[in-house]
């Protein structure tokens, strides 16, 4: 049974009012580290403990095989925060990557056990996660890309969609466990060239750049700490971006910008935008992006289906999507997340 304390028990409502009346600034940030752990159900515990009574928020993913971390922490208690971490012998002098842009980012600490840190879903037998590709800094992959390696997007399509690096070569797919096998094929023949890869924060790459070295490339890199330490490192040491636009992150914020690009356009309108956002009808839900006018438009929803139906009493929709009577344009796709403007 489920210790209700060590779990968040607010509203949605009554945790944004609190994090808006806070009297102090927050720092979002993130790591990961694959290393072997043990008894995860009471580490889980001691982690929630810990962080929760240092307000930290946030989601963290743990499994016998690491950790993978995306947390919103008080600013004036960062170093205490990095103090916890590290007084946990696994996580010894894990690298945490600041965010590039602030805001809300969390609202609650979600601490879950998995099977994977990132659900590739694949056999231990087409990897060794201790054999994994060459960790490019920020020099190296520019670099690279003019060299003329082949240049792997290693998130999923939508997130491509509003920033890219130059030449890079965008899978169409948009879950995990899709990505190692489209992109194998993707790379079929070019196995004897050189191939660098880049993800949000560096943790998708270590399991994809092993899984291709198991199928037979022979000079696969990535870049260190992903596009979030890139573009640090970049602006520090002032060097023009070859990423190009914003980069997507997968909390409130949806998105930080790298540049000052827009490649991205409205589902709705083809209007240049880069402005992901959810369907406001609950009952959809689907990730979209919407320019300014089209949300003004249709009150922030994805159709005039969920238009009108947002209008509807709260009992009644209810009732409606309980009965299965009721079909939204997302859920007529077969895709976890669809492309609004192919529907």
């Amino acid at each position: 049974m489920k210790n209700k304390y060590l779990y968040n028990q607010k509203s949605k409502e009554e945790l944004l009012r609190k994090i808006k009346k806070e009297p102090f600034d927050r720092v979002t940030c993130s790591f990961y580290k694959y290393v072997p752990l043990e008894n995860i159900e009471r580490l889980r515990d001691q982690l929630y403990v810990e962080w929760n009574s240092l307000q930290v928020l946030g989601r963290i993913y743990i499994s016998k095989e690491g950790i993978n971390a995306q947390l919103s922490i008080p600013e004036y208690i960062f170093e205490n925060f990095q103090s916890s971490l590290y007084s946990f012998k696994p996580f010894k002098n894990i690298p945490l990557k600041k965010a590039i842009e602030e805001g809300i980012s969390f609202l609650k600490l979600t601490i879950k056990i998995k099977d994977e840190i990132v659900a590739y879903k694949i056999s231990e037998n087409e990897y060794d996660i201790n054999k994994v590709g060459n960790h490019l800094n920020y020099k190296k992959f520019n670099k690279a890309i003019d060299d003329g390696a082949n240049v792997i997007d290693m998130r999923n399509y939508y997130e491509g969609e509003i920033g890219k690096f130059e030449n890079a070569i965008i899978p169409d797919v948009d879950t995990s466990m899709e990505l190692l096998p489209e992109i194998k094929k993707l790379l079929e023949g070019k196995e004897n060239e050189k191939v660098i890869m880049y993800c949000t924060g560096g943790i998708r790459c270590e399991k994809a750049s092993s899984y291709l070295i198991h199928h037979g490339f022979k000079d696969v890199s990535q870049l260190k700490g992903g596009i979030i330490q890139y573009a640090n490192d970049i602006k520090k040491n002032k060097v023009k971006s070859k990423f190009i636009g914003k980069n997507f992150v997968f909390d409130h914020r949806l998105g930080e910008n790298i540049t000052n690009d827009i490649i991205s356009q409205c589902h709705q309108c083809d209007k240049l935008t880069n402005e992901h956002k959810n369907c406001l009808n609950q009952a959809c839900h689907i990730l979209f992006i919407q320019c300014k006018e089209c949300s003004d438009k249709f009150n922030s929803c994805c159709s005039k289906q969920c238009c009108e139906f947002i209008k509807l009493p709260k009992d009644e929709q209810k009732e409606l999507f309980k009965s299965g009577k009721i079909k939204f344009t997302a859920q007529k796709s077969n895709r976890v997340k669809p492309k609004l403007s192919e529907l």
